[in-house]
């Protein structure tokens, strides 16, 4: 069976997530449904990163297989045109032959994430739904400087969620950058070959503790080094995240 590669984005913000949910539409349903009507057999679409409820994305990877062999960029066309008809939030930006091993999940490097936060007095409009609102303005330098004593190998207990199906709570994280992109947005950006359930937004909840001035970055570290889920701050809401770029 040919196997193609999909590059998807969408707004999970009325998605009950990637993964197909009983009486909730997901984005897998969505994408899977809309395949499958042009295709005319039943199709499974397997992706990078099983995204929460609300969490968006920008370059998530998908992998699909057919019964015959399609044009890729028919595939692209028809899927976006379904998608469209039925008012779904989601686009394949991208369509290309896959190799018969490739696997979105398990092929794949590393993955990028992005969260949004949003430090102003006034609620937000445009980017409702887009961004974590926060009221008071956050010290960015602080937070960069707590975010650095997170990279590295580690137990991640802490800002592992307790629903978690993981095996092993030690992750490699390669990247987790804070900086102020406007001077009302913040973003944090982190990087890793694979993360815990909720453990970008378990993280970035702390690190608003940090910018708040609530926590030292010595107090973020020593809740990584009690490996003790309650030690976690608040998690962030998934409306900031984005999962930007899978490599492989």
């Amino acid at each position: 069976m040919p196997r193609y590669r999909l590059t998807v984005e969408y707004d999970g913000t009325n998605f009950a997530g990637w993964q197909r949910q009983n009486g909730q539409m997901s984005v897998q349903q969505a994408l899977e449904e809309a395949i499958e009507q042009f295709c005319r057999h039943p199709v499974r679409c397997l992706a990078a990163g099983r995204t929460d409820a609300g969490v968006h994305a920008r370059g998530q990877v998908v992998h699909v297989d057919f019964e015959n062999e399609w044009d890729a960029d028919k595939i692209r066309e028809a899927a976006n045109g379904i998608l469209r008809e039925r008012s779904h939030a989601a686009a394949v930006l991208e369509c290309s032959p896959a190799a018969a091993d490739f696997d979105a999940r398990f092929s794949a490097r590393k993955r990028h994430y992005r969260y949004r936060v949003i430090d102003r007095r006034a609620p937000l409009t445009l980017d409702r739904g887009h961004a974590w609102h926060v009221r008071n303005r956050l010290d960015e330098d602080a937070m960069a400087k707590a975010a650095a004593l997170l990279v590295g190998r580690y137990d991640f207990t802490t800002f592992r969620a307790s629903e978690c199906q993981a095996k092993s709570p030690v992750r490699t994280l390669d990247v987790l950058d804070v900086r102020r992109e406007a001077p009302d947005d913040v973003a944090i950006v982190a990087v890793s070959r694979s993360f815990l359930h909720s453990q970008v937004r378990s993280m970035v909840g702390s690190l608003k503790l940090v910018g708040e001035g609530k926590w030292s970055p010595e107090d973020l570290q020593s809740a990584l080094a009690a490996r003790d889920r309650s030690r976690c701050g608040p998690i962030a809401p998934a409306c900031g995240l984005y999962l930007m770029q899978v490599d492989y």
